[in-house]
């Protein structure tokens, strides 16, 4: 189902302006205004995730420049997509179905921020490192992890947050999401009943919430015990890949 967007800088379903004939540079001027009426306001967004998430403003554009420079289509090497720079996994625990919109991504991201932040008392700083290296590093090693790219991260993150930073405006491509949220409520449950425990591992590694995420198996039969602790057991061992691996200074990138 596609939901229109209002009020975000989007004017798509406006009639495009006549072009008069008296000279290229009216043409011109037409065409840039119809340019400018197909973008969205990125900075209206973020207003709107940081109301809605109860998270700064300043950090969420921090946090975006740091990951993206606000780029809508960017795409890191290890998956993570859109301007928030958002893994699959977390993106469908977050709500959001696609995560190259605009809209999606900043509500999910602001979503996600803000759960960091609940988790680590408001401690801005561990939220940043928790983002970029996952809260279970962060509370590995009680404090910022050991790892120079979540170092730098983390400093350049709380660097930007004294900058004025403006995000300025991207092209709207197809419609974007409700504004007023711009993630689905639809369960990580498919038709048939089953869950989709790729997501949900990939979810719990990195986000570090069991909980949330398992609570659904009681509903789901007299097998979902077994469910429940083999997915537990794939988690726990997983995650002791994971710690090996980033002694060697590889890092989980969220």
């Amino acid at each position: 189902m596609t939901i229109e967007v209002t009020g975000l800088g989007i004017n798509a379903g406006a009639a495009a302006p006549k072009a008069s004939n008296t000279g290229s540079g009216d043409f011109s001027a037409v065409m840039e205004k119809t340019a400018l009426e197909s973008r969205i306001d990125l900075d209206t967004i973020f207003a709107r995730a940081a109301e809605k998430y109860g998270v700064s403003v300043d950090l969420l554009k921090a946090v975006a420049k740091a990951e993206s420079n606000f780029n809508p289509d960017a795409t890191s090497a290890c998956g993570a997509m859109g301007i928030m720079q958002l893994m699959p996994g977390t993106a469908t625990g977050l709500g959001v179905t696609d995560a190259y919109d605009p809209v999606q991504n900043i509500m999910g991201g602001a979503k996600f921020l803000s759960q960091l932040l609940k988790r680590f008392d408001g401690n801005t700083t561990l939220a940043v490192a928790a983002y970029n290296a996952g809260p279970n590093n962060v509370i590995k090693y009680d404090g910022i992890p050991p790892f120079k790219e979540t170092q730098n991260y983390v400093r350049k993150v709380l660097g930007y947050l004294g900058d004025r930073i403006i995000a300025g405006s991207v092209a709207s491509g197809s419609p974007a999401a409700d504004p007023s949220d711009g993630l689905s409520g639809q369960s990580v449950i498919d038709a048939s009943g089953q869950a989709n425990l790729g997501y949900l591992l990939e979810n719990a590694l990195l986000t570090g919430v069991l909980g949330d995420d398992l609570g659904f198996l009681g509903s789901m039969g007299s097998d979902s015990g077994d469910m429940t602790d083999s997915l537990l057991t794939t988690v726990y061992q997983l995650q002791l890949q994971m710690m090996r691996d980033q002694d060697d200074d590889e890092n989980v990138i969220v």
